[in-house]
């Protein structure tokens, strides 16, 4: 709008954002942001691969000490990534209609508040798992952190298509940090579940990525289905689809887990195949955009991660 000044000449004034305009916000309204910043779905993910990695490690139930320890810490430490996460990526939130929404994007968190929030999360997850937990676990979880922010965030994701695929790497560490948590150590067990989740994640990612494709686009974010054809999104996320169910039946013989767990990986690898090559005959039918019903894939994905690791822990108990 325009006014008048005391010389009479017009200025332009840009209508304030009304989280900045110095409103007052409630203690709930505060705590929700902060919370916010911390994607609490994407730790809920996190946290399903950690405690039954804690189940097969224990072959049974784990100390309930050790579990929670893990557990809470295991969750601040995720917290840290995200919160570090959207304080690099606040630019590109703003201007993602998926992303629009987040604290730092409206304004409702400020940047150095975000940054030392981040930190201190990182800081108390560390040190709370290596006195609670062990230091190998403790190391693990920095590890991560520090892959996500420095690698991903600042080095692969405005960079390369194969962004998700490394980037990834810190989304699996959450098995390898609960296996460390009850034995010290790392085996094979946990790194077949660290490859199940490092497989698993760029399919589940590009047909999300697909169904904001320009979204990502107008953001310049080179996620593959911003910058290859659908079939070849397609393609690969059918032969990672098989990598993942492929790899996931690796730990019968490395766990001498039991049958249960066979039949289980079987049936839920063949629907999350299923659905896969679903999408690729959709492909080559000449259908596009929303008609390829990416978020089919995508919602499947989650199931069937979560299911599986539920089938490592039950069958830890068997």
């Amino acid at each position: 709008m325009t006014v008048l000044t005391n010389k009479h000449s017009v200025a332009t004034l840009q209508p304030l954002d009304p989280m900045v305009a110095g409103s007052r916000r409630t203690l709930s309204e505060v705590v929700g942001a902060y919370v916010a910043l911390t994607k609490p779905r994407i730790i809920e993910l996190l946290l399903i691969t950690t405690l039954p990695a804690m189940f097969l490690a224990a072959d049974g139930f784990p100390p309930l000490w050790t579990a929670l320890a893990t557990m809470v810490f295991g969750t601040l430490s995720a917290g840290s990534a995200n919160v570090l996460n959207c304080y690099i990526d606040r630019d590109i939130d703003a201007r993602m209609r998926r992303t629009r929404r987040r604290p730092l994007a409206r304004h409702q968190v400020s940047p150095r508040a975000a940054l030392i929030f981040g930190v201190a999360l990182g800081v108390i997850s560390t040190v709370g798992l290596g006195l609670t937990v062990n230091w190998l676990a403790a190391g693990l979880a920095l590890l991560a952190i520090l892959y996500y922010v420095f690698i991903y965030s600042l080095l692969l994701k405005r960079r390369t298509a194969q962004n998700v695929v490394w980037g990834g790497l810190a989304g699996c560490m959450p098995t390898m940090i609960g296996w460390a948590g009850i034995t010290g150590r790392v085996d094979w067990a946990p790194l077949v579940l660290f490859g199940v989740v490092f497989f698993w994640t760029p399919p589940h990612t590009w047909t999300l990525a697909m169904r904001y494709r320009e979204d990502y686009a107008a953001a310049d974010v080179p996620m593959l289905p911003v910058v290859a054809s659908e079939r070849r999104v397609a393609i690969e996320s059918v032969l990672y689809t098989w990598a993942t169910v492929l790899c996931s039946l690796l730990l019968w013989p490395l766990a001498n887990t039991t049958p249960f767990y066979v039949v289980a990986a079987v049936v839920l690898g063949a629907g999350f195949l299923w659905e896969a090559h679903r999408l690729l005959a959709r492909v080559n039918a000449g259908l596009t955009g929303v008609a390829l019903r990416p978020m089919r894939f995508f919602h499947l994905s989650n199931a069937y991660l979560a299911l599986l690791f539920l089938a490592v822990a039950v069958d830890s108990l068997l």
